[in-house]
C-alpha cells in the first residue's frame, strides 16, 4: 500500500442490488484539508484505488478515481450533472463494474467467493425511493433483504419493526409504498438499507423529491446514523450541513478532495458545471 492511502482490491460483477466490502489498515486517508479536522473518526472503512468506469458507447464515467474515507465519517460527493456520481456509487455496490481499478470497505477484499457478506456490509439508497420500495407494504420491502438471507421469521419481524420504530415510522409498517409521501418513502427506502445492518452508508441524491419538512426530518434521521456516509448530491446546503469533506466530480474525474469550505469557493465550483 503506498502513503497515499490507495489500496488493491478485485473489481467484481455483482448483481442489481449489490453491495460491497473489503479491508482497511492504518487508517490512512487522502484528505488533503488544514489538519484541523483530527481524525476523529474510525479505521479507514472505505478505499478506492484508480477506479474507472466505461460505458459501451466508450464514454467514461468514472475516469480513475481515487480517495479513501474512515468510519463514521461523512463525505459529499458534488458535481454537475454527468459528472459520474451516480455512476460512482453504483459501481461500489456492483451494479456499474469497473474496467479497472479496485475498491475496497471494512476488512473484506471484494470477490465473487464473498458476495453475501459483502452485501451486508454496505448498502446504496437510491435516488428515487420506488427503485426500492416494490412489495405490497413497507414491511414487506423492509423485510425482504432479511429474509433472502434466511433469516427466520420471528427474528426478521422483530428487526424489521425496531428499524421501522426507529426512524419514526413504524406506523406505516403495514402500508403501501404507493400511499406514501415522499419523505415517507425516504425514509422507507433508507429501513431497507438499514435492516440489514450495513457498516457504511451510500445515499444518492437523498432530498430529491422532499419539501422542506421532509428534507429535515431526513437530516435529523442521517445525522443520527453512526455509520459513514458517502452523499452524492446537488443540494450544497445540505452537503454542508452533512458532512465534513468534499469530493468534488468533472468528467468523471476527482479535481477535488477537501474539506468542506470547498462548498464556498463559488469560482472553483462553477468553473466544474456548478
Amino acid at each position: 500500500m503506498s502513503r497515499s492511502g490507495t489500496i488493491k482490491v478485485t473489481p467484481v460483477i455483482v448483481g442489481d442490488d449489490a453491495h460491497i466490502v473489503p479491508w482497511a489498515d492504518e487508517g490512512i486517508s487522502p484528505y488533503k484539508g488544514d489538519g484541523n479536522d483530527a481524525r476523529i473518526y474510525g479505521a479507514t472503512m472505505l478505499r478506492i484505488d484508480d477506479l474507472t468506469i466505461e460505458y459501451p458507447d466508450g464514454t467514461r464515467a468514472v475516469d480513475s478515481v481515487s480517495f479513501a474515507v474512515n468510519a463514521g465519517e461523512n463525505v459529499a460527493i458534488i458535481g454537475a450533472n454527468g459528472a459520474g456520481k451516480t455512476s460512482l456509487l453504483l459501481s461500489l455496490v456492483g451494479v456499474l463494474p469497473p474496467i479497472g481499478g479496485e475498491v475496497c470497505v471494512g476488512e473484506i477484499t471484494l470477490g465473487k467467493g464473498n458476495l453475501r457478506e459483502a452485501r451486508s456490509k454496505i448498502g446504496l439508497v437510491f435516488q428515487n425511493p420506488d427503485d426500492q420500495l416494490f412489495m405490497t407494504s413497507i414491511f414487506e420491502d423492509v423485510a425482504f433483504g432479511l429474509r433472502s438471507y434466511g433469516m427466520g421469521e420471528d427474528e426478521t419481524v422483530a428487526l424489521v419493526n425496531s428499524t421501522l420504530d426507529s426512524l419514526g415510522i413504524g406506523h406505516l409498517a403495514r402500508r403501501s409504498p404507493l400511499k406514501l409521501s415522499g419523505g415517507e418513502k425516504r425514509l422507507a427506502a433508507i429501513a431497507t438499507v438499514l435492516a440489514m445492518k450495513p457498516d457504511f452508508l451510500l445515499f444518492d441524491e437523498p432530498t430529491a423529491f422532499l419539501d422542506p419538512r421532509a428534507r429535515r426530518a431526513l437530516k435529523l434521521t442521517l445525522s443520527k446514523l453512526p455509520q459513514g456516509k458517502l452523499i452524492a448530491t446537488h443540494d450544497l446546503s445540505f452537503a454542508r450541513e452533512m458532512c465534513s469533506r468534499a469530493l468534488l466530480l468533472q468528467d468523471g474525474k476527482l479535481i477535488a478532495d477537501e474539506g468542506i469550505d470547498l462548498l464556498q469557493d463559488m469560482e472553483r465550483l462553477e468553473a466544474a458545471g456548478l
